[in-house]
């Protein structure tokens, strides 16, 4: 299993919502190495979502229910999404601040690449980040 997170404004669609809806497809990525990464999970990897801009925090986790196909949101160009669901809620949000002060996540693309919107994780990542956000 692959991990990877997500950013997400929490006034465009926030994690509530993600979870009330059941899951999503995820759309409207337009930069090609986000789009590229889209590309490259596979049905039931691990996806951390982050709310961006507001918030800034991881505050759940998801799964990949359907690999990448064509984004129908796309009016032209070649760009993908995937089908999400709601796994877990973080019970304590894990901050960028938090995220910057561990050793641990010093290599994150979170803080190497700050503007990508879909970006792969280690599997250690993954699980400091689990740990920070109180889940086993």
């Amino acid at each position: 299993m692959n991990h990877w997170l997500v950013k997400q404004e929490p006034d465009a669609y926030s994690w509530d919502q993600f979870v009330r809806d059941k899951g999503t497809s995820w759309t409207g990525v337009r930069n090609f190495q986000a789009r590229n990464n889209l590309r490259a999970m596979k049905k039931g990897d691990e996806v951390f979502y982050y709310h961006s801009v507001t918030g800034k925090s991881v505050v759940g986790t998801a799964r990949v229910v359907r690999e990448a196909y064509e984004d129908p949101t796309a009016e032209d160009g070649d760009w993908s999404c995937v089908d999400l669901i709601p796994r877990q809620a973080f019970p304590t949000p894990v901050t960028l601040e938090e995220i910057k002060a561990e050793p641990a996540l010093r290599d994150i693309a979170l803080l190497r690449q700050s503007r990508l919107s879909v970006m792969p994780l280690t599997s250690a990542e993954a699980e400091m980040l689990c740990q920070l956000g109180g889940l086993a």
